[in-house]
């Protein structure tokens, strides 16, 4: 994978030409090199051949969809994935990203936006690389289970523990209610995704007796939550 911003290539699923023009150019505009594909089917083995930094993936293509290419993506790639979609409702968004897709743009879209999300991932996996500023806000001691935020040990449950924890480990990344379900209990127990919001707010309040400004945990509607520091 490149280093440098500018060298960065993006690979453009889009069947819709003026759209994937239209991509292409404003990220020509941002520093990024982008490739383009119309058709599901071209996508793994260019993928393969190709090596790209991140791909846009529309949801509806000809050939294969986005979701299964997603799917078969994450079979051996890591490649940061940002999905495309004209269809809003919240199940399709949470299949997106249980695939493994990184983030999403919902259509109709202004191309900056989507600049914005690309950058705001690379910028991710930079920080990630050269520390983050996380471990200055929240300190993680995970064989005895506790985590002190700004220097204050947390009161926390088991599974509040794990729930946060596993926010810390990936700032900035957003997590479905049902992958964080998946972290949080072992036993596989049946329990609603409503769970995980009232997890959340009890770990907010805890967070707010430290600090009342800071609220790390960011809510994304429809989706889930993810750390911002």
């Amino acid at each position: 994978m490149n280093n440098s911003i500018e060298s960065k290539k993006i690979l453009i699923v889009e069947d819709e030409p003026k759209l994937a023009q239209l991509l292409k150019d404003y990220l020509a505009q941002s520093g990024f090199v982008s490739c383009g594909l119309n058709n599901g089917l071209d996508v793994i083995p260019w993928v393969k051949q190709n090596d790209p930094d991140l791909i846009l993936l529309d949801l509806m293509l000809p050939g294969k969809d986005g979701m299964e290419i997603c799917r078969d993506l994450r079979r051996f790639s890591n490649v940061p994935i940002i999905m495309t979609t004209a269809k809003v409702e919240e199940i399709d968004r949470l299949l997106g990203l249980e695939m493994g897709a990184d983030d999403y743009v919902c259509k109709p879209y202004s191309p900056r936006e989507v600049i914005a999300r690309v950058k705001a991932i690379f910028r991710r996996i930079e920080s990630s690389k050269h520390g983050n500023g996380t471990e200055e806000v929240f300190l993680v001691n995970a064989e005895r289970m506790e985590i002190c935020f700004l220097g204050v040990l947390l009161d926390l449950t088991a599974v509040e523990f794990r729930l946060l924890a596993t926010l810390i480990k990936q700032p900035g990344r957003l997590f479905s209610r049902d992958q964080l379900l998946d972290q949080i209990y072992e036993d596989n127990r049946i329990v609603t995704t409503r769970t995980v919001d009232s997890h959340i707010k009890n770990i907010r309040k805890k967070l707010s007796v430290i600090s009342a400004e800071q609220d790390p945990i960011v809510s994304v509607y429809g989706v889930g939550y993810k750390l911002e520091v």
